[in-house]
């Protein structure tokens, strides 16, 4: 009848409402997606070994890829001050950008650490070498004439130093390696990027540098020596 309401007409009506509502979320989620994608790729825009220095940084220091990548970016820094910036704000129990802040002020790294009361044994590690060349021989010199007799007050470190010292424990710790052989690789002019790199690519080999035999290699040579 004319003027009547039509109670299946009503239902239907809501059912295209929010059917229409969970489209409209749905495409939210995959422009959200998209856009995650797109910061992921960034993580990747630089070749891949870049790509895998910023993951081990992020990964060693229990923070997010994408933050190393962002604080890479927005402040102009050096690849290898990444780990130096995560690794002050873990001593201090600060957050990342509360160095960032300092150092965009022009403070040194080693006045950086001393503003939060980090006294510059943080830097060093133990080496069992004796004779220590570039380019840590000068800090070393260092630490072992006032270090050990606890006047780090003395100790004077430029940026460039406190650099070497930082990454040379990052990669030490991260790759279970001792840090006289790090020193060694950096010793022959190696970037601490390609140090990174080269023990990675040491890893997935076998004995003696040599690839690792996939099974059915091994089941195969061991019919021969059955045979």
């Amino acid at each position: 009848m004319i003027g009547s309401t039509n109670p299946c007409g009503h239902l239907e009506v809501n059912i295209m409402k929010k059917a229409a509502a969970v489209l409209t979320f749905m495409a939210a989620l995959g422009g959200f997606a998209v856009q995650a994608g797109q910061v992921d790729l960034g993580i990747s825009i630089s070749n891949g070994r870049l790509r895998s220095f910023y993951l081990a940084v992020g990964d060693h220091y229990r923070v997010p890829p994408r933050q190393v990548v962002d604080f890479r970016t927005r402040y102009g820094l050096l690849d290898e001050e990444l780990p130096l910036v995560f690794f002050l704000a873990a001593r201090a129990h600060v957050g990342p950008q509360a160095v960032i802040d300092l150092r965009l002020r022009k403070t040194s790294w080693l006045d950086i650490g001393l503003h939060f009361g980090l006294s510059p044994e943080i830097f060093f590690m133990s080496v069992a070498m004796e004779r220590i060349g570039p380019p840590y021989g000068n800090a070393y010199g260092y630490y072992r004439k006032y270090g050990r007799a606890g006047d780090w007050r003395k100790v004077a470190l430029s940026d460039r130093e406190v650099i070497d010292l930082v990454n040379l424990r990052f990669l030490s710790e991260y790759h279970g390696l001792t840090p006289d052989a790090i020193i060694g690789m950096r010793g022959r002019e190696r970037s601490f990027i390609n140090i990174h790199n080269e023990i990675g690519k040491g890893k997935n080999k076998g004995p003696q540098g040599k690839e690792p035999k996939s099974p059915s290699q091994a089941k195969g040579n061991k019919k021969k020596k059955d045979g």
